[in-house]
């Protein structure tokens, strides 16, 4: 493959390496790579790399300054149309998204669209540079729960229309599952996280930490008491779920939220810190998602041997292929075909293993993968000391019970418009995991602007 058709690859750590470590595994383009690379888009009229982005940035714009050098308008391109370009730089599915419609990639390899948006946004931090705010308030207030991708974007995108925007946040530290379920090897907490946040309340935005919605404050008092105009619900899905089956109230059994939640926030990669984890030595993740991936991969690093536990084939694995990738080379086992039927505990309740049964795919189901089948008689053990939980997460209920007139599906997922993120309450918008479930960074994201359009249409038409 000529030079032009072959992407310039990104540095990583080696895998066995970083393996015993929680240091970021992709190193990123330095400056000449970044340029090299940005010189390989061929600048199309009709780009449709711009309809894969759910963020809509300008990516034939912003690639041709990077080829250019002009390293600071490209980032205020993108700043147009992101609040968070060095978090989606790292954790977006690219592969599925901008590059996955790449004209370049019909030929060769599509452009590294998100290791280009990593490394201007990467480039505008070193160097002290902001997106840039609005130029005048226009004197009405807006509510935003949450504090993860949905909110900081609808937030950030508000904040530039004018808009005084106060974001509420239950945790003790803004970000939301960028800060708490994320590993540091994946998106650095302090390097990244809290500079992009910076960059949200650089715009204008206030944030107000430790306050939960529905028990500090309701979204009607808030409307009625506290002078809001409009509030914008991306609290995210943070109620983790699980399969039924015996044993799993025993000892040493987490669900994934849990067990990267108190990695993160309490710092248990860290060697100086005391924080109150199960350090097993065998592993078993349940699941086939990023997050599953992404508990796995932080078991090996606190030094276990970890399994993978997953109902149908590789084909069908939901997680990112690179995701996938690095966990195997850096040594993950992976039980394909594979389905928990028992949690095995010791006298004391503590786990001790893991009844399996292999599967073989049947016929597709209604999300259109093969049906996972038992197969009669091939019931096995796995011994592990820890069992991760990693199957899905659905909204806290708290909001929508405390809430006047809000509706939720039956799965407890609000209802909302997802062309403005409107709601069945007037003023109250939502967006992201609150509203869909489980989802991508950069798809909250893509609500959170929705959102702050659909607010600011309702707030214009009351003028």
């Amino acid at each position: 493959m000529s030079a032009v058709l072959k992407r310039i690859p990104v540095k990583e750590q080696d895998p066995k390496v970083r393996a015993g470590n929680f240091e970021e595994v992709c190193l990123g383009y330095n400056s000449t790579e970044a340029v090299e690379e940005a010189k390989r888009c061929l600048n199309c009229k009709n780009a449709r790399c711009m309809t894969g982005c759910p963020v809509s940035i300008n990516i034939p714009a912003f690639v041709h300054e990077v080829a250019e050098e002009n390293f600071e308008k490209a980032y205020q391109i993108i700043s147009e149309s992101s609040a968070l370009p060095a978090v989606c730089g790292r954790v977006c599915p690219q592969e599925t998204q901008c590059e996955g419609v790449c004209i370049r990639g019909l030929k060769g390899d599509a452009v590294s669209i998100g290791k280009l948006e990593r490394f201007v946004a990467d480039w505008a931090r070193e160097n002290g540079i902001r997106p840039t705010p609005a130029k005048e308030k226009n004197g009405h207030k807006v509510a935003v729960i949450g504090s993860g991708p949905a909110g900081l974007t609808c937030a950030g995108d508000l904040a530039r229309m004018g808009y005084d925007v106060t974001i509420f946040e239950a945790l003790h530290k803004e970000g939301g599952v960028l800060v708490y379920g994320i590993p540091e090897f994946r998106l650095p907490k302090e390097k990244v996280v809290a500079a992009e946040v910076e960059n949200v309340k650089s715009l204008g935005v206030k944030i107000e930490k430790n306050v939960i919605i529905g028990k500090s404050v309701t979204i009607d008092e808030l409307l009625t008491e506290e002078g809001f105009e409009a509030v914008f619900i991306g609290s995210g899905a943070g109620l983790p779920m699980f399969m039924g089956i015996p044993g799993e109230q025993a000892n040493g059994v987490f669900s994934a939220n849990e067990y990267l939640t108190r990695n993160n926030l309490m710092k248990a990669f860290r060697d100086d810190y005391d924080t109150p984890i199960v350090h097993g030595k065998k592993v078993v993740v349940v699941g086939g998602g990023n997050v599953a991936m992404d508990a796995a991969r932080t078991a090996l690093r606190l030094g276990a041997e970890v399994h993978i536990v997953y109902r149908r084939s590789e084909a069908e694995l939901p997680a990112r292929a690179e995701e996938v990738h690095h966990a195997k080379e850096e040594g993950v086992i992976f039980n394909l075909l594979t389905n928990p039927v028992e949690i095995l505990t010791d006298e004391n309740s503590w786990v001790r293993g893991i009844r399996c049964i292999r599967m073989e795919l049947g016929e597709p189901d209604a999300s259109g993968r093969r049906r996972p089948v038992p197969v009669e008689g091939s019931e096995f053990e796995i011994e592990a000391d820890t069992v991760i939980m990693s199957l899905g997460t659905s909204p806290n209920p708290l909001i929508a019970s405390t809430t006047y007139g809000l509706d939720v599906n039956r799965k407890k997922c609000i209802v909302a418009n997802e062309e403005n993120g409107a709601t069945s309450k007037e003023g109250v918008y939502a967006g992201g995991d609150a509203v869909t479930g489980a989802a991508t960074v950069i798809l909250a994201m893509g609500a959170g602007k929705a959102g702050a359009r659909g607010i600011d249409e309702y707030i214009r038409s009351k003028d």
